[in-house]
């Protein structure tokens, strides 16, 4: 499996609590393969794959609760609507960052301003 799959499963699973990043998920598939529980299996393109070793294996069956299972049922459904909904508002910022012209930044700009007021009027409403 490559990392990139392993993010999406890992958010899949989770109910999109868990999101994380490459940045984050290769130091930590190092680890794993330092530890012998994982080897990079070969290269697709240009990325790795990466399998569970006999020992990965052992290890994972010892788990009485999958990581996912300890934190996606007692969270509240509108967290992961308002979480899901953050993400995406940044993954549309984030696309425009560089590519948007000046007139488009400042309109951005304007947009999450008015937004993070909106957001405090909700909260000093009775």
């Amino acid at each position: 499996m490559q990392g990139y799959e392993m993010l999406q499963q890992i958010a899949e699973l989770s109910n999109g609590i868990w999101r994380t990043s490459l940045g984050s998920v290769y130091p930590k598939l190092q680890l794993l393969a330092d530890e012998g529980l994982i080897a990079a299996d070969g290269i697709d393109g240009s990325k790795k794959l990466f399998e569970p070793t006999d020992d990965g294996r052992a290890t994972a069956e010892k788990a009485t609760t999958p990581p996912w299972d300890q934190i996606a049922p007692g969270t509240d459904s509108r967290h992961i609507s308002l979480r899901t909904a953050m993400g995406q508002q940044f993954g549309a910022i984030k696309q425009f960052t560089h590519t948007a012209s000046v007139d488009q930044q400042q309109r951005i700009v304007e947009i999450i301003n008015n937004t993070r007021r909106d957001i405090y009027d909700i909260f000093g409403e009775d």
